[in-house]
């Protein structure tokens, strides 16, 4: 996807700490109006701290973050009416229906009784709420409380969506489903910062930053981030996987290799060594090659090799 818009969210130097623990570490990055752009990295990376930063909920210890040139910590109630902010735990109420949720939250914001019911069309329309509309929230799917929570967060029409990891442990269909919605919010101006541990959504978004121990250690387009591996990838299905993975470790052939399933991944400078000295050195090891084949390297790949080269 291209990069659309100006640049609404501008990120300076964050970092926060807790006590010993930098969770954040001197991020930076530009988003732009009316684009997808998801931050990614395994859990303790730093991206729910991050969110809770940009939410204006929680203060950091060093730098900025500006909408449109203005710090959002100079006047937080205002910024705040123009985001919605859903954690990975949505404060949903149980004992409410879905309808009484919506407005809950609708009133929070100030948003009249009126002005709610016209956006529940709208609400209902997109996220596939409406027959479920006088069902309690408690008695919904992990999916439809998903949808909800986002409905909540849209009521008040705000100009920003943070969403932390809002799929997390929700099946792949109602993952599915739910980028279905994001990609229909992109259509009205809205700008989606989304957090992930799914590679396979970094994918679905217009701009990415790579996040590991508390910084961004690669961002830009999707295929940026590909582009930054510049080995080809080889794949190798052996009688031994783990096995296979640390003979090739240990003989420095290879840039970079990890086990993924039943096979084994492996970059290669093939100026400087090939496919068939690795093949040769697993077979002196008693390791079997059942299958190879050459492919083109997914975002999931370029991540697990550009995250290795972070570690001390």
């Amino acid at each position: 996807m291209k990069k659309t818009g100006r640049n609404v969210i501008t990120l300076s130097h964050i970092s926060k700490s807790f006590g010993s623990v930098r969770a954040v570490d001197a991020v930076s990055a530009e988003i732009s109006k009316g684009q997808i752009f998801g931050i990614v990295g395994p859990d303790g990376a730093g991206k729910s701290t991050l969110l809770r930063i940009l939410a204006s909920v929680m203060k950091p210890d060093a730098g900025s973050v500006r909408i449109d040139g203005t710090s959002i910590f100079e006047n937080p109630i205002s910024f705040k009416k123009r985001i919605a902010y859903m954690p990975q735990r949505f404060g949903l109420y149980e004992d409410f229906t879905v309808e009484e949720n919506i407005y809950f939250f609708g009133r929070i914001f100030s948003v009249s009784k009126r002005d709610i019911a016209a956006q529940c069309e709208r609400l209902y329309e997109f996220s596939g709420l409406l027959p479920f509309k006088d069902r309690l929230a408690g008695k919904l799917s992990g999916g439809m409380k998903q949808k909800l929570g986002l409905a909540c967060c849209l009521v008040h029409r705000p100009e920003i969506v943070l969403l932390d990891e809002p799929t997390n442990g929700v099946d792949p269909v109602s993952r599915r489903e739910f980028w279905k919605i994001l990609y229909e919010l992109l259509t009205t101006g809205v700008t989606i910062v989304v957090s992930t541990a799914y590679l396979d959504e970094a994918e679905r978004c217009n701009n990415v930053a790579l996040m590991y121990r508390g910084s961004f250690f690669a961002s830009g387009l999707p295929c940026d981030i590909k582009a930054m591996v510049p080995y080809p990838m080889h794949v190798l299905r052996t009688s031994n996987p783990l096995r296979a993975q640390q003979v090739i470790a240990e003989s420095k052939m290879s840039e970079n290799s990890f086990v993924f399933g039943k096979e084994v991944r492996v970059f290669l400078d093939e100026r400087r060594t090939s496919i068939t000295k690795i093949s040769a050195l697993l077979r002196e090891n008693s390791i079997d090659i059942l299958q190879h084949r050459k492919s083109v390297p997914t975002l999931e790949d370029c991540f697990l090799f550009l995250t290795e080269r972070e570690k001390p």
